[in-house]
């Protein structure tokens, strides 16, 4: 292990010697935000879970089931996520990473190569998954009042199952990386994993799960929680781990021996994965490695025609500026790993707008027309929440994603303000239309007044760009042109500040226009006229927000501009 531990090390180093750069101020104060932000979650789903485990312990003859049922889908949701992030992170760090040629060059064996990369995977791809867990099962713990037996089969079995997890994941990537391109391989998986995440989406929703508050589905319910005792297959390991975690969770008498067996069957499974795919990497790990090297073809070839004339757009800007034009719209269209992500947000959008045609409106104590318009305006922040997670997503790279190509905008005969905007533009167009689109739509299944119409399309109209203009600017003034994939700095300290200012520039209009329209549709709905005081403080309070979607727009563009300048 001498060679493995080598490998590891330069890992180790960089992050000790990262707290003595001249940076360690500003890494201390991302460090205690991102870690602010991580307590808050923490918390919170602690707070849920023993909640909904104590509210479980009330119900007699069914609690137990149902928190029994809710440990099973938490191990596998888990089980589920480490093996699709081990999956994007094996095949980053041993066919895509920069420093392989390096790596490759070092007097060390194919395997000792291997054992160091699927380390670094299996810790990179399992611990968060690892920390958000432990609120889970401490609040198991308090609800059921366990042992100190329980806490130590929950450490036991966490690390195998990560172990198994990263074991099967670098097996399918070294056998898959043999018969595919690395490149083509990592785009094959992100595409059928959005399209497995789709349909579960799609199909969860539409069993319309609001049925279950009807009573005149209770019988159908009572089916439902017989159906919650049907045991999983005994070959799975997770079976294994859920009935260890349950046998000391239960307290009954001779749990720690039948807790020992499951754990041992799923420590000797972790065990045998992981020789299995020490083996496998010294046979093919460096044939699929002399593979990834070739130019990575792509899954969906998609060309985009000028002849078809759609460049003729953009004839009114100068050519530099329709130049940067159409290079970021190819350049989206071209980067297949975008594709899933559309998709996703189509399937969001669709759930979007089907539960607001299955809303029971008319089963609500208060007045249909009221709650119709109440959702109306609360669906405008609603919608600008969405539009902000799209743009993290999309927008805010946009500009680390010219890399180190970046001196070529540097060198152009343009302005980088000009850069900026054509930016701006070609994300807003499309985000201006989804947003009106969803606002329309679901003012038309609520059947809201002319009035909700208007003011929630005029709304989000005023919204859109300062969420872009911020995406453009927050994303100018942290770039990264050194990331080998800029979507990842969507979790990246910038990243975070842009989803905060959204959520505060987001609140602060609705909150500014809340008073206004609730004396606007309470005097029509009454038939009263507005005295000259309301009218006065509507009139402000609409200039007010109109007047921060305006900085929102201003600002960011300004600082992110002197910020590349700077440069």
């Amino acid at each position: 292990m001498n060679g493995v531990w080598t490998l590891i090390k330069p890992r180790i180093w960089s992050f000790r010697n990262g707290q003595l750069s001249r940076r360690a101020k500003g890494r201390k104060m991302r460090l205690l935000l991102f870690g602010s932000v991580g307590v808050i979650f923490w918390t919170g789903i602690f707070i849920a879970f023993y909640r909904m485990l104590t509210y479980f312990k009330t119900i007699e003859g069914f609690g137990d089931i149902l928190a029994a049922k809710l440990l099973s889908m938490v191990v596998i949701t888990f089980f589920s996520l480490m093996l699709f992030s081990s999956v994007i992170n094996i095949l980053s760090k041993l066919y895509l990473s920069h420093d392989l040629h390096l790596v490759h060059a070092l007097p060390v064996s194919r395997k000792e190569i291997f054992l160091s990369r699927w380390l670094e995977s299996t810790v990179d791809s399992s611990w968060m998954v690892v920390v958000y867990s432990l609120p889970i099962f401490i609040a198991y713990g308090i609800v059921y009042n366990v042992s100190f037996l329980f806490y130590a089969t929950v450490a036991l079995a966490m690390v195998p199952l990560c172990l198994i997890a990263s074991a099967l994941s670098a097996i399918v990537v070294l056998i898959a990386a043999v018969v595919l391109p690395a490149g083509r391989i990592r785009t094959v998986f992100i595409f059928f994993g959005f399209i497995l995440f789709l349909v579960l989406i799609l199909a969860l929703r539409l069993m319309q799960p609001e049925r279950l508050v009807n009573p005149d589905a209770f019988s159908s319910l009572v089916l439902y929680f017989r159906t919650l005792e049907t045991p999983g297959s005994d070959l799975l390991p997770t079976t294994w781990i859920i009935d260890s975690i349950r046998a000391t969770l239960s307290g009954y008498y001779g749990a720690a021996k039948s807790a020992a067996l499951d754990l041992a069957l799923t420590w000797s499974l972790a065990a045998s994965l992981i020789f299995i795919a020490s083996w496998t990497a010294g046979a093919l790990y460096f044939s699929g490695f002399s593979k990834s090297q070739t130019t990575p073809g792509r899954l969906f070839p998609v060309r985009l025609n000028s002849r078809l004339g759609w460049t003729s757009l953009f004839n009114f800007l100068p050519g530099p500026a329709k130049a940067f034009a159409v290079k970021e719209i190819r350049t989206f269209f071209r980067d297949q790993t975008q594709w899933p992500q559309v998709f996703l947000i189509v399937a969001l959008i669709v759930v979007y707008i089907f539960n607001f045609s299955v809303l029971p409106l008319d089963k609500s104590p208060l007045q249909t027309v009221y709650l119709q318009n109440l959702f109306s305006f609360l669906n405008v922040g609603l919608a600008s929440f969405v539009l902000a997670a799209i743009a993290a997503r999309f927008v805010y790279p946009a500009v680390s994603i010219e890399g180190k190509a970046f001196w070529i905008v540097q060198a152009a005969p343009m302005p980088v303000g000009t850069f900026l905007w054509i930016k701006f533009f070609v994300y807003f167009v499309p985000l201006l239309i989804l947003a009106e689109l969803l606002i329309v739509v679901t003012n038309i299944l609520l059947d809201v007044t002319p009035f909700m119409m208007a003011l929630s399309t005029a709304t989000i109209f005023c919204i859109v760009p300062g969420i872009v203009a911020m995406g453009v600017g927050v994303g100018a003034i942290y770039p990264d042109f050194q990331s080998e994939n800029p979507g990842q700095s969507v979790t990246s300290f910038g990243g975070l500040l842009f989803m905060a200012f959204c959520a505060v520039f987001v609140c602060l209009v609705i909150v500014l226009e809340a008073g206004p329209v609730y004396a606007i549709f309470m005097s029509g709905l009454r038939g009263r006229q507005l005295s000259f005081w309301q009218w006065a403080g509507s009139i402000f309070s609409f200039f007010a927000a109109f007047a921060l979607c305006l900085l929102a727009v201003i600002l960011p563009m300004h600082r992110g501009r002197r910020r590349l300048e700077s440069l």
